[in-house]
């Protein structure tokens, strides 16, 4: 009797202890089980996500801009769209550490997203052998002005190429930088101006301007260095030698003519947004010149005196991008070439002919530029 007694409590005993593990094991499930389903509602899971989304957003836009060839502005426009929708969502739980590295990333990416090639805000329209490659390589000292390598010639010599084309030459910048073109034949080439206001009626356009009997000599000497056998100065810039005709035919004469030329761009663009640059003060004073085309362009005047100092061997200016750290920089060979010999008499000649042009010249454009 005392013996089964003994085995009852026994069991009983057992049987206490299991339910409570069994108690106990059914605690931790449940605990494990709610451990899990929060989890799965943190919201850093959602943040990796948006980093996807935005990552996704970047590759979709380049693998874009790389499949046609084309950077466009709608492209860039929609991608930041996509980026901006799914930043709206702020989540208080996310590290700080990872918020920190996905800001910065989509900062940098947003930097190259926005980069881009652009048709030109401003023109250099001419005039050839005025100073017009100095002025370029003056305006590329600006961290805020990009331009391309050659002259592109496109609104004369490859207009029927179409915009698309005439925008891939350009370089790529980003919004607040000024892209500007140069072609130096613009100016005296008939029907540019209106092909110029079709691609944009805001486009500004700077025009340099030299004595025209300095800038013909100029003109002949670069192509006797080119062709030795042409004939002289004297010959080609008269009809006939005895009555002292100029032949206004002959390019080089007809360039000068800046007065007929200024008047075809004035049907299409006011005077506001041209300037009107000194080729001489160019050489004579750059930074003061430099002064006025970046207060046109509206840029910070970045480029000073600091930038420039006078090579009396050549007779030109050079130049340097940092004042303080480069070294200085001169034009090529070319600049500065030595003009031919030019009798007075044909100086005079040259000189009475393009006067009363000179002084329409002065009147339209509202600055004396004080020729012989």
């Amino acid at each position: 009797m005392l013996l089964n007694d003994g085995c009852f409590r026994k069991c009983r005993c057992i049987r206490s202890r299991l339910k409570v593990f069994l108690f106990a094991m059914s605690v931790s499930v449940l605990l494990s089980v709610t451990g899990l389903l929060m989890l799965a509602s943190v919201h850093p899971s959602r943040t990796f996500a948006k980093s996807v989304d935005t990552d996704d957003a970047v590759f979709s836009a380049r693998s874009s801009f790389e499949g046609n060839g084309d950077v466009t502005i709608d492209n860039i426009h929609a991608t930041d769209r996509h980026i901006t929708d799914t930043d709206n969502t702020k989540d208080d739980l996310v590290l700080d550490d990872f918020k920190n590295e996905y800001h910065i990333s989509r900062d940098i990416d947003f930097q190259v997203r926005n980069k881009t090639k652009r048709l030109p805000h401003a023109l250099i329209i001419g005039v050839k052998k005025a100073g017009t490659r100095a002025l370029l390589e003056y305006l590329r000292l600006h961290p805020d002005v990009r331009a391309p390598g050659p002259e592109t010639h496109f609104f004369d010599k490859h207009y029927d190429k179409g915009l698309k084309w005439y925008r891939s030459l350009m370089p790529e910048t980003y919004k607040d930088q000024l892209t500007i073109e140069k072609t130096p034949s613009y100016f005296v080439t008939k029907g540019i101006p209106e092909r110029v206001y079709r691609m944009s009626k805001k486009t500004k356009l700077i025009v340099v301007f030299r004595d025209p009997v300095t800038r013909a000599i100029s003109d002949y000497a670069q192509l006797a260095s080119r062709n030795p056998s042409v004939k002289s100065f004297d010959e080609m810039v008269f009809i006939n030698n005895e009555t002292r005709v100029i032949d206004t035919s002959w390019t080089l004469v007809k360039i000068g003519l800046y007065a007929l030329h200024l008047s075809r761009w004035l049907e299409y663009f006011p005077l506001n947004q041209m300037l009107f640059v000194s080729g001489e003060d160019l050489i004579r004073a750059p930074a003061s010149e430099m002064r006025r085309v970046q207060q046109f362009l509206e840029l910070k005047q970045h480029i000073t005196s600091d930038n420039f100092t006078y090579n009396y061997t050549k007779g030109f200016p050079c130049y340097k991008k940092d004042s303080s750290k480069s070294s200085w920089h001169c034009l090529n060979e070319e600049k500065g070439r030595q003009h031919p010999h030019i009798e007075p008499s044909v100086r005079q000649r040259l000189q009475d002919f393009y006067r009363p042009f000179n002084h329409r010249l002065f009147s339209m454009a509202g600055r004396d530029f004080n020729w012989s």
